[in-house]
C-alpha cells in the first residue's frame, strides 16, 4: 500500500480478532500502530509481537464508551510518535441477552449502544481534531453485515451497529474539504477466535454453503480493506461502507 510508512494510526479493539490482524498488517506496511484494548495483556502480546517482527506498535488501555479513555489513547498516540492520521473503530459486542424485540431487556439495548454506536461517536470526537491537524487522514469504522442483513434472533446489535454508517457519512460531509475520509467495513462471518469458541462445526458448515465462495472470512481480509483505506491508495473512497463478506450480501 502507498504512503503507509511512517504514519501514526490507532486500532481500537485491537488485541485480537480483526484488530489485532488489522494492527499487524498496518505495522508491515510502516505505519507505527497503537493497539487499544481493554485486554490490556492481550493488547500488550499483540503489540510485542508486532515489535519482534521489525514493527513499531504500542499498547494502551483503551474503554472505548468512555471519552477521557479514547482522549487518552490519542494522546498517547501523539505523545509515542507525533501526530495521528488515522483512526481503526473497531469496537463491537454487547450481544449477551440480545433476542427478538419483545423480550431484549431495555439494559441490553443500552448495553449495546454504548459499545456498538456511542464508543465510535467518541473516538471521532477524540481523534478528528488530531487528523484534521495533520492535514487530513482517515476514520475507519467496523460495522457488521448485520446492520443490513436482518436477523430474527437478534435485534439491538443490528440496530446498534447501523447507526455507524450515518456517522461516517456525516464525517466524510462535513471534514472531507480539510482532507477526512471516513468508511465502513461490515464484515460478514469471520473466523476471529471468539467465532470459533462459540460457532459449532455445523453452524460454520451452514454458513459456507451460504456464501458464493471457497471459504469463509479470516481476520486477515478484513485487515486488508482496513489498510486500503487508512492508505494513499485509498484516497478517493470517501463515505462508503464496504461489504467484506465473500458474496453473502451482494449490494449496490
Amino acid at each position: 500500500m502507498r504512503g503507509l510508512a511512517g504514519k501514526v494510526g490507532i486500532v481500537a479493539g485491537g488485541a485480537r480478532g480483526i484488530g489485532a490482524a488489522t494492527a499487524r498488517r498496518l505495522a508491515q506496511e510502516g505505519a507505527h500502530v497503537v493497539i487499544g484494548d481493554l485486554l490490556v495483556e492481550q493488547a500488550e502480546e499483540t503489540a510485542e509481537a508486532i515489535r519482534a517482527a521489525g514493527g513499531s506498535a504500542l499498547a494502551v488501555a483503551l474503554d472505548g464508551t468512555n471519552a477521557d479513555s479514547q482522549a487518552a489513547i490519542v494522546a498517547a498516540a501523539k505523545e509515542a510518535f507525533g501526530g495521528l492520521d488515522f483512526y481503526h473503530s473497531n469496537l463491537a459486542g454487547g450481544t449477551g441477552g440480545d433476542i427478538d424485540a419483545l423480550d431484549c431487556p431495555v439494559e441490553v439495548l443500552d448495553n449495546s449502544f454504548a459499545i456498538n454506536t456511542k464508543s465510535h461517536f467518541l473516538a471521532t470526537q477524540a481523534a478528528l481534531p488530531s487528523i484534521i491537524a495533520r492535514g487530513g487522514g482517515a476514520m475507519i469504522y467496523t460495522s457488521s453485515g448485520a446492520a443490513t442483513g436482518g436477523a430474527a434472533w437478534q435485534v439491538a446489535y443490528p440496530m446498534t451497529k447501523n447507526a455507524i454508517h450515518p456517522l461516517a457519512r456525516h464525517v466524510a460531509a462535513r471534514y472531507g474539504k480539510q482532507g477526512v475520509r471516513a468508511n465502513v467495513i461490515c464484515p460478514g462471518l469471520v473466523l476471529t477466535e471468539a467465532v470459533k469458541i462459540h460457532l459449532t462445526d455445523e453452524y460454520v458448515e451452514k454458513g459456507l454453503k451460504a456464501i458464493p465462495h471457497t471459504r469463509l472470512g479470516q481476520p486477515e481480509d478484513i485487515a486488508a480493506a482496513v489498510t486500503f483505506l487508512a492508505s494513499d491508495d485509498g484516497a478517493w473512497v470517501n463515505g462508503q461502507v464496504w461489504h467484506v463478506n465473500g458474496g453473502a450480501q451482494m449490494r449496490d
